[in-house]
């Protein structure tokens, strides 16, 4: 079977659980109709796509996907395989469960955003460009050691941040949009931002997109840094006020690296392209291979708890929220 193709399980009832995936590929679940959709291709069948009750997103295909919400007549739940979803809550029928994919992307995004960090602090994106042109390019580069790192949006994906931080070394700041006590020190709310933004050398972005982050990285917040600050956003990239972020890095005071961007995909011609001491990656942070196991652990797991008549995880919206 061609994944781009969309598949009916043969025979019996109307599958009611639309995949991404073949069921022999996720394992462990019932014998249950299911049809599978990979959000590439044509459509659905019209009478999978009216009776199917549990939807998985196929990853990256929100844009396909989104027309067949509203001719789902007996949808009730939504799972998500990415772990911000602020692109699919607009569109959530009344009465529909959205689940997150909450951990599925802790891993990736974290090695990404470590990633982006060191390269940017020790010069490597220079490195590449000499080396295209054969040109031994030295120097002194600052390290990771002894800096303080602000992650704002401790969550799992926060959380993840830090523990792949924490030989290097440097000292953490925690942020999230309430402060509390954790294992490894204390978690600032937001309200201290004024406070803590000074002190920081790297600020790490984890944060989901919502009315309360678009935005929150705006002129004064960039003005609060200190110079040779550098900016890490791996979170979405509404949350940073992209023509404030220019008017920083054409100074020559802050650095950034960047795996979303606003607009994105980033136009040909866009300045950031060009701007002094950035990086840029094309959100690329979940998208390794580290996603699919986990990604079939989770739809696994969410729907042997739906077939099993228990409370599904990560619910961001609808009921049980």
């Amino acid at each position: 079977m061609s994944l781009s193709q969309p598949h009916e399980s043969p025979g019996g009832p109307v599958p009611r659980i639309l995949l991404p995936y073949p069921p022999d590929l996720i394992g462990g679940l019932p014998p249950v109709p299911v049809a599978v959709w990979d959000g590439e291709g044509g459509a659905p069948a019209e009478r999978v796509i009216r009776e199917t009750e549990f939807f998985v997103l196929p990853y990256g295909r929100t844009t396909a996907a989104l027309p067949l919400l509203e001719r789902m007549t007996r949808l009730r739940v939504i799972q998500s395989l990415s772990a911000g979803v602020d692109n699919l809550l607009p569109f959530l029928p009344p009465g529909v469960m959205l689940c997150n994919a909450r951990g599925v992307h802790d891993a990736s995004t974290a090695e990404l955003a470590v990633a982006l960090v060191l390269a940017a602090l020790r010069g490597i994106p220079g490195f590449v460009r000499a080396q295209d042109t054969g040109t031994w390019r030295g120097g002194s580069f600052a390290s990771l050691a002894d800096r303080t790192v602000l992650v704002i949006g401790y969550g799992s994906i926060g959380s993840a941040v830090e523990e792949r931080l924490t030989p290097f070394e440097c000292r953490i700041l925690r942020v999230a949009r309430t402060g509390r006590p954790s294992a490894r020190g204390p978690v600032h709310a937001m309200a201290e931002l004024p406070r803590l933004l000074p002190q920081a050398d790297v600020v790490v972005l984890t944060v989901p997109l919502t009315e309360q982050t678009r935005g929150l990285v705006d002129a004064g917040f960039l003005a609060s840094l200190r110079d040779g600050a550098l900016l890490v956003n791996v979170a979405r990239g509404p949350v940073v006020d992209t023509d404030a972020l220019l008017a920083e890095l054409r100074s020559g005071r802050l650095a950034a690296a960047l795996d979303v961007t606003d607009p994105e995909p980033l136009p040909a011609g866009h300045p950031l392209w060009s701007a002094p001491n950035t990086l840029i990656s094309p959100h690329v942070g979940g998208n390794s291979s580290a996603f699919l196991p986990r990604a079939l652990r989770l739809v696994r797991a969410q729907l042997t708890r739906y077939l099993g008549g228990e409370r599904l995880e990560n619910v961001v919206a609808g009921p049980g929220r």
